[in-house]
């Protein structure tokens, strides 16, 4: 699965495309040693009976992972941890919460039927 780095002026990585299944995104997002917060911006189409399960997850190093705290637009300064569970089809943005130390960013898909996913990381 590809990194790839934010570089100077640069707005957003993308995380996947119209992916569908379970797994890991197709890319990751290399933030680097940026301590501000971030969003992740996650865009569903939907099928028959969908649902899906994601995790926003950080590492430092590329091969620990951990899930990041996020919070929504509507309640901007209540972070959790929990995963996210998409059953419509809907465009979110989750905030990232400053202060959290990782270089790595990416999306963990599963319990996935019928759901694709696109998303793009603002680090």
């Amino acid at each position: 699965m590809p990194i790839l780095p934010m570089t100077s002026g640069e707005e957003s990585v993308n995380l996947s495309t119209a992916q569908v299944g379970n797994g890991d995104s197709t890319n990751i997002a290399k933030r680097g040693l940026r301590s501000s917060g971030g969003a992740v911006v996650i865009t569903s189409a939907i099928g028959a009976t969908p649902t899906v399960t994601v995790n926003i997850q950080g590492s430092v190093d590329g091969v620990a992972w951990f899930n990041i705290p996020y919070a929504l637009v509507a309640t901007p300064r209540t972070f959790v941890l929990t995963a996210i569970t998409i059953t419509t089809a809907v465009t979110t943005s989750y905030l990232l919460q400053e202060l959290i130390p990782f270089r790595y960013a990416k999306l963990v898909m599963s319990a996935n039927t019928n759901v694709t996913l696109t998303a793009d990381a603002f680090l």
